[in-house]
């Protein structure tokens, strides 16, 4: 069978011989007698076996992972555990339990996906000479003397697909499950109270970002590897580690060609759970400032033009209104229509049938309280206040008052946008446009002196585009504004000659745009005339 198409349920028919691992002393007998108990039992029934004893199935568990090779026995493993932790995820805690506390509760997992278990078992033959039914590394220590990262190296790229997304997904619930203030692992790797070198969590979050934007970059599985990437990622980037760590490789990049408007319900969760993603990273301001480099802001709005699913658009407004501030986010908005597009979704009945996701952060239904508590116990205290304080969600119309928010900081920013700043990011992103305030006397006159700053750098620039720009618009506006400078500043016709403007705006006298034409003409004339007489020519 094609291990890429493997499923749970084919998995789980499986009948495992555990009897004739005990034979070769690959389980003892009370692990035997504990997998007998579990295996092939209904979930209510093993759910009351991990409520009374979860912590020594988890060594089993671990155990078996450890010491057993044989593939098939490897995918019924992982899928148990799997199972285990989507029916309840607190169960995760279950690995950091003080009873595991010699365990390498993450080793196991970060060994197993080789390229060819049975291969690898066959070197296994060669060292122990034992029946090729099964495989154990506890005779062959040369074999796997190899250092925490080489098995993180083989279990990211080299299993089966099955066991590299179920390897994948454990390793996401279990080192999220960790209880921060009980750490089990010190900053050197070992357990405290013993000598075993444990693997540490830093490794494993380590691993896991790198597999993670591999499969984002090239997927090892054509239609489960990017979501299963996103959906461990919307759970790891509540770690501040994993977001500095995505970052600096690279994987915002990656993020943005999946923000796109979705039509079908499989596509619509992956652009919700990337959507979420963003708004996770944008707690971390190197991610922020790769972002105001990308196209994210443009395809993150054209998202919530576009998209009809509410949770869709409530995290992509809710991202937008906490970029709102960051540096020219604002202005951004303003000039790609997104205020038009706040009103619109204002005028619309937003009711989804089920918005509850699995993380439970963006639920309509789900009360104050409840969201605090839920991320109080994921994500930390500091996590949850920061959340509580910046999103406003205690009702069904939470989507309503993030839309007011980002209204009313759009307006703000419509205001300041008719000032200087507005202004001088037109002129050095080279957008010239006759926006109001290029003939608005209040504005020359109030900000007049703002361009003598850094050495008039806005005008040496204004002058630099009269070479540079083919836009008719664009020279037209230059060459008005230079006429508006000279009318304004007390200095106007000696600091343009001086910079040379002159010979510029003269070849543009016979220009084949007759607005640029126009306006270089105007310009001319206020040159020669200066300020005194300038204001009697008509614009």
């Amino acid at each position: 069978m094609d291990h890429a198409e493997l499923n749970m349920e084919q998995v789980l028919k499986r009948d495992i011989p555990w009897e004739t691992y005990m034979t070769t002393k690959l389980i003892t007998g009370t692990g035997l007698q504990l997998l007998r108990r579990y295996d092939n039992k209904s979930e209510s029934q093993r759910a009351v076996l991990l409520d009374d004893d979860g912590p020594t199935y988890v060594r089993v568990f671990i155990t078996i992972l450890r010491d057993i090779f044989k593939e098939e026995t490897v995918e019924y493993v992982l899928a148990l555990i799997d199972e285990m932790l989507t029916a309840n995820p607190k169960r995760a805690r279950l690995f950091h339990d003080k009873f595991l506390a010699s365990e390498d509760i993450y080793e196991p997992f970060l060994r197993f996906s080789l390229s060819n278990l049975e291969s690898h078992w066959n070197q296994v033959l060669l060292c122990c000479s034992v029946t090729p039914v099964i495989g154990t590394l506890s005779f062959c220590d040369v074999s796997i003397a190899r250092s925490t990262w080489a098995h993180l190296e083989r279990l990211l790229r080299k299993g089966n697909w099955f066991i590299q997304e179920k390897s994948c997904k454990i390793l996401t619930m279990v080192v999220s499950g960790r209880l921060e203030n009980q750490e089990r692992v010190t900053s050197n790797g070992e357990a405290s109270n013993s000598k075993k070198q444990l693997t540490s969590t830093d490794d494993v979050l380590k691993g896991l970002v790198e597999w993670l934007c591999s499969q984002l970059k090239k997927p090892s599985h054509p239609s489960r590897a990017i979501p299963t990437a996103i959906n461990c990622l919307e759970t790891l980037l509540k770690e501040p580690m994993v977001r500095s760590l995505f970052v600096q490789a690279d994987g915002v990049k990656l993020l943005i060609p999946l923000i796109l408007p979705a039509s079908t319900q499989q596509s619509m969760q992956l652009l919700y759970e990337t959507c979420l993603c963003l708004w996770l990273l944008i707690f971390y301001e190197p991610a922020i400032e790769y972002l105001a480099t990308s196209r994210a802001l443009a395809q993150l709005i054209e998202v919530v033009k576009g998209s009809t699913k509410e949770k869709v658009v409530r995290v992509a407004v809710l991202t937008l209104r906490n970029l709102l501030p960051k540096g020219t986010f604002g202005s951004q908005m303003v000039d790609l229509g997104l205020p038009q597009i706040v009103q619109s979704l204002k005028a619309q009945a937003w009711n989804d049938e089920s918005i509850v996701h699995n993380d439970c952060l963006f639920s309509g239904t789900l009360s104050a309280s409840l969201l605090y508590e839920y991320l109080l116990a994921h994500c930390g205290i500091e996590f949850s206040m920061m959340f509580v304080k910046s999103v406003s969600i205690v009702a069904s119309d939470d989507l309503l008052e993030a839309l007011n928010q980002l209204e009313d900081g759009l307006r703000d920013n419509i205001k300041k946008m008719s000032s200087f700043d507005k202004y001088k990011q037109e002129v050095l992103l080279g957008h010239l446009d006759w926006s109001p305030m290029h003939k608005d006397p209040i504005f020359w006159r109030e900000n007049i002196t703002k361009f003598e700053e850094n050495d008039f750098q806005i005008l040496r620039v204004l002058i630099t585009i009269l070479d540079t720009s083919r836009d008719p618009r664009a020279l037209a506006v230059d060459c008005f504004d230079l006429s508006q400078f000279i009318q304004y500043h007390p200095a106007g016709r000696v600091i343009v000659t001086d910079l040379k403007a002159k010979d510029r705006v003269m070849k543009l006298m016979n220009h084949e745009n007759a607005e640029v034409t126009k306006n270089a003409l105007l310009c001319i004339q206020r040159l020669f005339l200066g300020a005194k007489y300038a204001s009697f020519l008509q614009v």
